[in-house]
């Protein structure tokens, strides 16, 4: 297994490029694109020239972080960097149509947090003990030296927050309550940020939430909740991909609900799965690998071939079987 490169080289190797892309994982959440934005910063700072792609470019609910217009979807006809960087992704293909993009680069850098990424790249610096890429990314900026801006600390301060629940998941340390408080003294204002993070919904999304838990299902014994986003349903809603980012949130909350799983489906027969566990005997990441995908073990997703019903009905079976082989108590 490829070791990890210490965040000091990685420092190093960006003070002797000059030619910078960032990418980060398709369907973008707020680590993502909060690291992708606070890095494009850093390296402007220092006098690079940066291209940041997405494939969706910046999500409409993203359009309150500061320099998102920096983000752009990718280039049609692929283009040479010295140095790609790529962000919170968990497989390098995830960066979607950012890859061919890429033409050449002399360096590859993979930084993340996700257990399951096999470490692609030339410098590889992944630690799953971080809650979120923006807690390495700050530890990048201060351990190599490099510039650090408010409008970085927004940024970083969004990636923390929300991949911890706003800072309550498990994989919060007392280390990430201190990055934040150093956030803070860099000028985060936390109120205005948390309005526009969890505050700011559009009236679709709601209405969206509104269907999903009228078709609401029990299994495992009523420890697994689950709900299922249609093609038709999205449609008829009007509701964007973006829209249902943290919904299933709402079924995990539920009392003795300890899976909580929201199956959306997309075109050419695919679906797409968003898996969340209540207790660490429940590994998420490991049931998803079953079907593909992968991620942490109390956050994890996985992309399965159709039929949409067919789809979910292997998953909650793969479920009640992990549930059934180590009983989870509620």
């Amino acid at each position: 297994m490829k070791p990890n490169s210490s965040l000091q080289e990685i420092a190093d190797v960006i003070r002797q490029h000059q030619r910078f892309v960032v990418m980060s994982h398709v369907r973008p959440d707020g680590d993502a694109l909060g690291c992708t934005i606070a890095m494009a910063l850093c390296l402007k700072q220092l006098g690079k020239d940066v291209t940041a792609w997405n494939e969706e470019g910046v999500l409409e609910k993203f359009r309150y972080l500061p320099g998102y217009e920096i983000v752009s979807t990718p280039a049609e006809e692929p283009q040479e960097f010295d140095v790609a960087l790529v962000l919170d992704t968990s497989v390098q293909d995830r960066v979607g149509k950012c890859l061919p993009a890429v033409k050449n680069a002399k360096v590859w850098i993979n930084i993340d947090h996700h257990v399951t990424n096999p470490r692609f790249g030339d410098l590889v610096h992944i630690d799953p003990s971080s809650p979120a890429t923006g807690q390495i990314l700050y530890e990048l900026f201060r351990q190599g030296d490099l510039p650090f801006t408010y409008e970085m600390a927004d940024n970083l301060f969004v990636a923390i927050s929300t991949d911890t629940g706003s800072f309550q998941y498990a994989g919060t340390t007392a280390r990430t309550y201190e990055i934040g408080a150093e956030l803070i003294k860099a000028g985060v204002n936390v109120a205005t940020l948390s309005r526009s993070m969890y505050e700011n919904y559009p009236r679709r999304r709601l209405e969206l939430l509104r269907a999903l838990l009228n078709q609401l299902r029990f299994t495992s014994g009523d420890r697994c909740a689950s709900v299922s986003l249609s093609q038709a349903t999205a449609a008829q809603l009007g509701v964007l991909p973006e829209d249902n980012e943290g919904l299933i949130d709402h079924i995990r909350s539920i009392q003795g609900v300890q899976v909580a799983a929201f199956f959306e489906e997309l075109p050419d027969d695919k679906v797409r799965l968003s898996l969340r566990s209540k207790d660490e005997r429940f590994n998420a990441s490991a049931l998803c690998a079953q079907f593909g995908g992968g991620g942490h073990p109390m956050a994890a997703g996985a992309r399965l071939k159709g039929p949409f019903a067919d789809a979910q009905e292997r998953v909650l079976q793969a479920i009640d079987a992990a549930l059934g082989a180590a009983p989870v108590q509620p």
